[in-house]
């Protein structure tokens, strides 16, 4: 798999790692996300020196999120190398990539101020996640994308379970706070994440 060689700490409490993928012709993004109770990471792909010391001077990691089912990645070798679960929204159950996962519902809290969120419609088992510090944070898996040739758009209908269900169900993220926008494919938008979103879902019934 592809290996990152840069931790990126894009913004206090959110850092980022990244590399180019051929086959998607998109760089694979992880994020890790810093809360009272330890790191989170989103999506990790694996990390060479010195990015990966750098990563251990984070809080210690206490979670590795998985926002869809096409988002494994390197989740259990950080699972493992960290001793803590590998956590993906329940629809996934049974897949065997996530033999031993724990399971999330929409909406819940998986520590002070960091919330699932299910995106229906998307990719199988899509979840964004909301992360409350500073303003607000909103990291992404494939149902919103920020590259070219696209810019800041939805995931292509092609790729989407049901896209018009996915388009409704983003909406709900409205009603939470945030600055920032993360994403498993692309370049973050780090102010006026919500009025970016809400100008996007603008576009489509």
């Amino acid at each position: 798999m592809l290996r990152a060689l840069e931790l990126d700490h894009a913004y206090p409490g959110l850092s980022l790692w990244q590399a180019y993928d051929p086959k998607s012709k998109a760089d694979l993004v992880s994020t890790a996300l810093e809360t009272a109770t330890g790191s989170y990471l989103v999506d990790p792909i694996p990390l060479g020196e010195p990015a990966l010391s750098s990563l251990r001077s984070l809080r210690k990691p206490a979670g590795i999120f998985i926002t869809n089912g096409n988002h494994v990645r390197a989740a259990a070798e950080f699972a493992r190398s960290f001793s803590v679960p590998i956590l993906a929204h329940e629809s996934l159950r049974g897949s065997p990539d996530l033999p031993h996962a724990t399971w999330l519902q929409d909406g819940q809290i998986i520590a002070e101020g960091l919330t699932a969120i299910a995106i229906d419609g998307a990719p199988a088992g899509e979840i964004a996640i909301h992360y409350n510090a500073k303003g607000g944070s909103m990291i992404f898996g494939d149902a919103l994308i920020n590259f070219e040739p696209y810019g800041f758009s939805f995931l292509p209908d092609k790729y989407c379970e049901n896209s018009k269900l996915m388009h409704r169900s983003l909406r709900k993220l409205l009603d939470y706070v945030f600055e920032r926008m993360l994403f498993a494919h692309g370049t973050p938008i780090l102010r006026n994440g919500q009025a970016r979103l809400e100008e996007l879902l603008s576009t489509v019934r």
